[in-house]
């Protein structure tokens, strides 16, 4: 049961119309998300463009969806591991790592690892990481741009989260398959 609306563009308020088109442009659907969010238009417009302002940051598609998924699971959103999963498999990232991210388990690529461990801590921590972790991430390969990078993907996905927590958000359709709970 959900606790919030989920709105679909006839019920939407007038400003979050054209956000919930653009929506079903570009997906085909209305994600559950997208119609829960709507209920404060400025929202849904914030979370449109966080999460296009991260998929235009230097992350590839692996890299993308080790930040998307570490917090994701950190959160335990019933709502995006099962969407995340199905744009992963979209974006042609291997199952071995789409996996070991819904599992909590270590990555076999060290960066991407590197990565999963630095998006873990400053989610966990809240921004409180320590040298250390800041020294083995860029040891790993990245640098001071991928963890503000970071900080932005948490923001859409604080955005999300925290929304299907409160809307019990149900999944979608086109994504049910990939259902998902914290272990």
């Amino acid at each position: 049961m959900t606790t919030l609306k989920v709105h679909n563009i006839e019920s939407a308020p007038e400003a979050a119309k054209p956000l919930l088109e653009a929506s079903n442009k570009a997906y085909g659907m209305i994600p559950g998300l997208h119609g829960v969010l709507a209920g404060a238009p400025g929202l849904l417009k914030a979370y449109q463009e966080l999460h296009q302002l991260f998929t235009e940051t230097s992350f590839n598609n692996e890299e993308l969806t080790v930040v998307w998924q570490t917090i994701n699971v950190e959160h335990a959103c019933h709502y995006c591991v099962p969407a995340h999963t199905g744009i992963a498999k979209m974006m042609k990232v291997d199952d071995a790592i789409i996996d070991a991210l819904r599992d909590e388990t270590p990555l076999a690529d060290a960066k991407l690892e590197a990565l999963r461990t630095i998006t873990l801590a400053i989610t966990r921590n809240r921004g409180n990481v320590s040298k250390e972790d800041l020294e083995a991430f860029y040891a790993a390969g990245y640098g001071e741009q991928q963890v503000l990078e970071i900080i932005l993907g948490l923001s859409q996905k604080v955005i999300s989260n925290y929304t299907n927590h409160i809307a019990n958000t149900p999944v979608d359709e086109a994504f049910q398959k990939f259902a998902w709970s914290k272990k």
